[in-house]
């Protein structure tokens, strides 16, 4: 049974999650028919999850046929969603191409839109100007060649982005105007591709939200862009992949009752389950690589953060390169914690299928309380043997929960952490900027409660410290990700959240994890 603290704790909980599908939802219903389907969508892909989870929480668990059926059937409803959301999207398309059309029509010499007019403080012969692409744009004295300024204002036009205002800005020029057309992507790649035409390499353009809430164009120099590592920046990378192996054989010889430090000569005993950290931790960093190279970014070293408790934070990678869209951002971003997770997932199942009496490790069954995913995942498996006080399990088990820790930490929806760019990748700077303060927060909360445990709160020094920052603007900052872009955000998030949120005592008692 329940006490009044967990019955509290499961009710926030419940209420958490009702205020999450609420706010997709009211989110969803300004885009119309599309934006419901895709909610939809979303829902129906994490329900599984969500419902054994929900289960798992009130005591019922259920088998591997159970969850396999959850599986199908969402998968089966998704598809059937996305067939009502593709039709409604070319419904969609046709009746943009309509107003477009009017709104051209609206837009030409013979019937100017005087609303527009207005609202632009623009005068009438403004509108013929505009109308034969001859409009003098507003302009203060930019910090860039008048020659150059010139050319970069030829590449706008009534039919991509009409600029009424020129502004410096740093190094370079803000023009602030209208845009034109239905397709951000397809007016941003028109006009980059102007501004390269004209100007060579020397300038970049960015599309993004400026304070009004209208689409900006930034222009800045190519010397504004990312600099590559230097000799000093490599060498530190080097020095920081030594001390993460160090690291790492020492946190796992210490779970195997030896310390490495005063015992180097035991090293081999260590180096198996070490090897299997290391692979979680390569793996990670192939992720980020495979989808860096196929959007043409460049990516520094990995500059890994060494723990003693669990060998390693994982690793800080910097973009060289920028980035060409948020869609770009949120791919590089989230598959280095898919091909992580998916690897230590893989190692802490087999680990629990593998596990016996007498395996290599006894652990208290507590240890499997730490985790809704490991404790699910562990009651799953191993069944009737988490009621003994002491558990013997296989050392893949270790390997594959420690692998999950450092995928989930590196989730967090936290400045440049790889959860922190998925949530600007998704949501945009703003909501990233709220997400990392009340990460950092939640952090800070959990390690005065906790002090026990250090390990939260040198994560939280090293995001305050080193990645609280959110990642500077893509290319592109107009056009968001798709939907299944956003699907798979909410769902990685969700396993970062399950990872990390413990059992209460209550209800892995009521599972009989521990007795």
């Amino acid at each position: 049974m329940f006490n009044g603290s967990e019955t509290t704790a499961t009710v926030l909980i419940i209420l958490v999650a009702i205020g999450v599908l609420g706010w997709g939802f009211n989110r969803a219903r300004s885009y119309g028919k599309l934006g419901i389907l895709a909610w939809l969508q979303s829902v129906v892909l994490t329900a599984p999850w969500l419902l054994f989870f929900g289960l798992f929480a009130a005591g019922i668990y259920l088998n591997i046929v159970g969850i396999l059926f959850l599986l199908v059937a969402s998968a089966g409803l998704y598809i059937y969603l996305g067939r009502l959301l593709r039709a409604a999207g070319q419904d969609a398309l046709l009746q943009d191409r309509v107003k477009k059309l009017l709104q051209d029509k609206q837009d030409s010499p013979e019937t100017p839109n005087l609303k527009e007019n207005q609202s632009d403080n623009l005068t009438t012969q403004k509108l013929k100007e505009e109308s034969t692409g001859t409009n003098p744009i507003k302009t203060e004295v930019a910090p860039i060649p008048e020659e150059d300024l010139k050319m970069i204002q030829g590449i706008f036009g009534i039919d991509t982005f009409f600029a009424t205002e020129t502004i410096p800005y740093q190094e370079g020029v803000i023009f602030k105007g209208n845009l034109r057309g239905t397709e951000p992507e397809a007016v941003y790649s028109r006009l980059a591709t102007a501004l390269e035409e004209r100007c060579g390499d020397r300038y970049r353009l960015f599309l993004v939200d400026g304070p009004e809430g209208k689409p900006v164009i930034i222009v800045l120099p190519s010397s504004n862009d990312p600099q590559p590592s230097t000799l000093s920046q490599k060498i530190l990378a080097v020095v920081l992949l030594i001390a993460t192996i160090i690291t790492s054989i020492e946190a796992v010889s210490l779970l195997l009752k030896f310390d490495f430090f005063d015992t180097p000569e035991r090293f081999g005993e260590a180096l198996p389950i070490s090897l299997g950290v290391w692979t979680i931790l390569t793996a990670h960093e192939l992720g980020h690589w495979w989808q860096a190279k196929r959007h043409q970014v460049r990516l520094s070293l990995p500059f890994f953060i060494p723990n003693l408790q669990i060998g390693s934070f994982g690793a800080i990678t910097r973009f060289e390169s920028l980035v060409p869209h948020r869609a770009a951002l949120f791919d590089i971003s989230v598959a280095g914690p898919a091909f992580g997770g998916i690897v230590s997932l893989v190692m802490l199942i087999m680990g629990l299928l593998l596990s016996h009496e007498g395996s290599l490790f006894q652990i208290p069954a507590q240890f499997f309380s730490g985790s809704f995913l490991v404790g699910g995942l562990a009651k799953l498996f191993l069944g009737a043997s988490l009621q003994k006080t002491i558990v013997d399990v296989h050392p893949l088990t270790i390997v594959g929960w420690l692998g999950l820790v450092v995928t989930a930490l590196n989730l967090m929806p936290a400045g440049q952490l790889d959860g922190g760019r998925i949530v600007q990748a998704i949501y945009g700077r703003k909501t990233a900027r709220r997400t990392t303060i009340a990460t950092l927060i939640l952090l800070g909360i959990v390690a005065l409660l906790n002090p026990a445990n250090p390990l939260i709160l040198y994560w939280a020094i090293v995001i305050l410290f080193l990645q609280r920052g959110a990642e500077r603007p893509s290319l592109n900052e107009i056009t968001e990700p798709d939907d299944t872009r956003a699907v798979l955000a909410l769902l990685a998030l969700f396993l970062m959240v399950a990872t990390l949120i413990p059992l209460s005592p209550g209800l892995a008692g009521s599972l009989g994890i521990g007795g």
